[in-house]
């Protein structure tokens, strides 16, 4: 008797999400399985321009031989410790964050949605040190309206979207909401009760608003004046992405406290929160911690984006391409008025504002090769990898006049 082999099937990934993801996000029709630089191929072999880098996360693209060398290397000596241990690369990342913004201490953790929560607890203990020791009277931190600061509760309670807070009432009290870029609407909202005041340096989930520099600057003195701590959230818009390491830093300020991010680990997982001299001792053994925060493996991968963006000097590189990219989505504006309203951003993170539902732009610039994501109300959202080069930035740019002569 001849034995056969049992027949196999083969589950598609799309069969397989559909029976055992859960369905909280909507997802294009399609599957991606390889890439390298700014390009990815989906499963059927179609090849894509990618400008979603990851949500602001695959800083240096797909693949990058450093990075993944190092990765590699790193994952045949040691992974994790847990933080009851030193490991080499935590420290040196620590010190390379330090170096770029300032004297201070880090925090490491495995998200922009950790390093939002950690931020949040070091408001309330400077509030408890400013009320002389005494908890439950100066917590209150002041964000800006469509903000968003992560989906974990302390955050979603900073988020003042009703989309992020709907279904998970009662929320965490003491977040106030002002005026982005009105340092009077803040101003008026602070009180003795007042611990912080809690931005992103440019709002990248609400339509890519970025925050003037007088603003900055206005709310910088308000914190000194008030004895508050001044913290910027850089998890989408720091890490290079506009041609300075912090948006920030385009203002010229210095917070007390930074919650960073996505490129940090150039498609790693690892947040970090920087904290400066006046906030830099407030967490103390028992007050917050981690089990995969620093990691020796997500701090390699921290440790070898750096070392690109400085040895390729990205940080020039997003300075200088992205001029003539943005003169060119301008111009787009210019010559299609009727499907684009507004053009904002700065260096590598872009926001396109569009005149109706961006969806089936979206498709339209997918369906030529173009990868892009939504944010806020009608916005498509452009985030090349920091490596992208002129010929790439224009080809973006050719695609997207494609799809407007098309439905004009």
């Amino acid at each position: 008797m001849l034995m056969t082999e049992p027949s196999i099937v083969r589950t598609s990934t799309a069969e397989l999400y559909d029976a055992h993801v859960m369905k909280n996000y909507a997802r294009a029709p399609m599957t991606l399985v390889r890439g390298r630089g700014t390009q990815v191929w989906d499963d059927a072999g179609n090849v894509y321009l990618d400008f979603t880098s990851g949500i602001a996360v695959s800083a240096l693209g797909h693949c990058h031989p450093h990075w993944v060398a190092t990765v590699q290397r790193q994952a045949g000596e040691l992974i994790h410790v847990s933080n009851l241990f030193r490991n080499p690369n935590q420290g040196e990342l620590a010190k390379r964050i330090v170096g770029y913004a300032g004297p201070g201490r880090v925090f490491f953790c495995n998200s922009g949605a950790e390093a939002d929560e950690a931020m949040i607890k070091l408001a309330r203990l400077h509030g408890v040190r400013k009320a002389g020791g005494e908890e439950g009277k100066c917590y209150k931190v002041i964000v800006a309206k469509n903000a968003f600061h992560g989906r974990m509760f302390g955050g979603m309670s900073a988020t003042p979207q009703e989309k992020i807070q709907k279904g998970f009432r009662p929320l965490v009290p003491g977040f106030l909401v002002g005026e982005l870029n009105n340092v009077e609407s803040f101003a008026a909202l602070v009180d003795d009760s007042t611990a912080a005041i809690l931005v992103e340096s440019i709002q990248g989930e609400a339509g890519i608003n970025p925050c003037t520099p007088d603003f900055l600057r206005g709310l910088r003195k308000l914190c000194d004046e008030k004895n508050l701590l001044l913290m910027l959230d850089e998890v989408q818009c720091g890490i290079a992405r506009t041609g300075k390491f912090y948006a920030f830093e385009h203002a010229g300020v210095r917070p007390d406290v930074i919650a960073m991010a996505k490129g940090l680990g150039g498609g790693m997982p690892i947040g970090a929160v920087w904290a400066g001299q006046k906030a830099a001792d407030l967490f103390q053994p028992g007050n917050h911690g981690t089990t995969f925060g620093g990691t020796p493996l997500a701090c390699a991968a921290g440790l070898a984006t750096l070392d690109v963006i400085e040895r390729e000097g990205l940080l020039a590189h997003v300075t200088k391409a992205s001029v003539l990219w943005h003169e060119a989505l301008r111009q787009l504006l210019k010559d299609f008025p009727q499907h684009i309203a507004d053009v904002r951003g700065k260096g590598f993170l872009v926001g396109v504002q569009m005149t109706g539902d961006i969806g089936p732009w979206v498709v339209a610039l997918r369906e030529r090769g173009l990868l892009v994501v939504s944010s806020g109300n009608n916005v498509i959202r452009f985030l090349p990898p920091l490596v992208a080069t002129a010929a790439e930035l224009a080809q973006s740019v050719d695609i997207f006049l494609s799809a407007l002569v098309a439905k004009s």
